[in-house]
């Protein structure tokens, strides 16, 4: 069996290919992607070579963890049929082809506990469950602050401002220094970091992934506030300890969702807790994979860009 996918054969050279599909065992599924999202995030730091060493990182690789589709072989005892809607947070089943995300594709083999199944309406929003998930992992579970600040209003800072405001908390700020991204807010407020005297925050969300912003951060709370770290930083952190000291700082790391994450994501949208709506700015066809990824990389325009496989399928 094979599949068309984006291959990642160095940085900033992509383009689509054909490889092998491992075969499906016990317990796995074949799905047909329609969707899939292009993460300006990790996925940008593989594309543009600036990537810090990372466990199974390396080169070819089918990049992308962000992919909708439909069933089309399950195996027995898997709860799942041919013709259900499914969100794949990627695969790994490309043979000699890194799968480190491996969602890029028009047709993978995963297993079936890695899936979620979602409703077929969600159509292309469906990809974005994994990044309302890391938001939503962000903030859950005890001794979590929700964020009176959150840094970007990209798609995934929107999403922890829908969150906060599905939690039942306050309506947080937002800082934007974009002119063109401080739009698009509903409940909250987005504002230039200048435009912002406030400097007793007690919870900070970094949305950004900027590496030099700790200091400005540090400034803006008050005494026993929390900074957490919700991006990924390719280049080392440092912030000036004695403002730091004096507000006896806190600073956390968020990593990546978890299945839970991905459920609990899933229910909030199906009952209409959480929004994707207006989140989606792009969408082009897998066959013009290489314009798609620069555009979704390079354009502050993009918020997010999706792919669609279906004419791929």
């Amino acid at each position: 069996m094979q599949s068309t996918a984006i291959i990642l054969e160095g940085p900033k050279a992509l383009g689509l290919g054909t490889v092998d599909l491992t075969a499906p065992g016990a317990g796995d599924l074949v799905v047909d992607v329609r969707h899939s999202g292009i993460s300006t995030g990790t996925e940008k730091l593989f594309w543009s070579g600036q990537m810090p060493p990372f466990p199974g990182m390396g080169y070819p690789l089918v990049p992308g963890y962000e992919a909708a589709g439909e069933v089309v072989e399950a195996a027995p005892g898997t709860a799942l049929k041919p013709g259900d809607r499914v969100f794949v947070p990627g695969a790994n089943c490309y043979g000699d082809v890194k799968g480190l995300f491996g969602g890029a594709s028009n047709r993978l083999v995963t297993a079936a506990d890695r899936v979620v199944k979602i409703d077929p309406a969600l159509g292309a929003e469906g990809a974005l469950l994994a990044l309302a998930a890391t938001a939503r992992h962000a903030m859950a579970g005890l001794d979590k602050t929700l964020p009176e600040l959150i840094i970007g209003h990209g798609v995934f800072g929107r999403l922890l401002a829908r969150l906060t405001i599905a939690a039942g908390g306050k309506p947080p700020t937002v800082w934007e220094i974009d002119a063109d991204r401080q739009s698009g807010a509903t409940g909250y407020s987005v504002v230039h970091p200048d435009e912002d005297e406030r400097r007793d925050y007690k919870c900070i969300y970094d949305a950004s992934g900027q590496s030099d912003l700790l200091n400005t951060l540090i400034s803006r709370l008050t005494k026993g506030g929390e900074i957490v770290l919700a991006g990924f930083y390719p280049e080392p952190l440092s912030f000036a300890f004695p403002p730091a000291f004096m507000r006896e700082a806190r600073l956390r790391i968020a990593a990546e969702w978890t299945r839970e994450d991905l459920v609990a994501t899933r229910d909030l949208i199906d009952h209409g807790a959480l929004s994707l709506d207006g989140l989606i700015t792009h969408t082009c066809a897998a066959e013009t994979a290489a314009n798609a990824y620069q555009t979704a990389f390079e354009d502050p325009a993009c918020l997010k860009m999706i792919l669609n496989w279906e004419a791929s399928s």
